[in-house]
């Protein structure tokens, strides 16, 4: 039976909301991932800064924009070591400004990915997946990819079925 991991970042706190901010004691990707482990199985790994953003939705996203556009590597509180057990590589975000949050990039960065199937899912209020798919292809080298799923923000509560649905047409 095929081993999966979902590494997520997740944000708690003021997110944008159909148009307006809201205030979410649980982060959308962090529903999404648990929907994710709940289908198909899995460990989950949680992306972590030791500098946390702001909590102000805004300044966190002008905080986002200048990581990505300086293509900064935040520091983690902790590092996956390796992938080496793990067949399927759920990798899930937020879209920060087309793709995902940098602290993702800090983790992915020190992974080998030969043979893994990785598969990218993204949070959002509008852009769908981004780019991320994309640099995921870029940063991952020796995968092979999965079909990408997007999903909405403020839907997130509500996307089990989906979620699983398409979790298991992936593994």
């Amino acid at each position: 039976m095929a081993k999966n991991i979902i590494i997520y970042y997740s944000r708690t706190g003021e997110n944008y909301w159909s148009g307006g901010i809201k205030n979410i004691s649980k982060g959308n990707t962090e529903r999404v991932a648990e929907f994710i482990q709940k289908a198909v199985g899995g460990d989950l790994f949680q992306v972590e800064t030791v500098k946390e953003y702001p909590k102000d939705y805004y300044e966190c996203i002008n905080e986002a924009k200048d990581e990505l556009k300086a293509r900064t590597r935040p520091e983690l509180k902790e590092y996956l070591p390796d992938i080496a057990a793990y067949d399927n590589v759920f990798v899930c975000g937020p879209c920060w400004w087309g793709t995902f949050p940098m602290a993702v990039f800090s983790q992915l960065d020190r992974l080998d990915f030969t043979g893994k199937k990785v598969m990218a899912v993204m949070t959002h209020e509008g852009s769908g997946l981004g780019s991320c798919e994309r640099d995921l292809k870029k940063l991952c080298a020796g995968a092979t990819f999965g079909k990408g799923l997007a999903v909405a923000g403020h839907a997130c509560a509500g996307s089990e079925s989906q979620v699983a649905s398409w979790a298991k047409s992936q593994v």
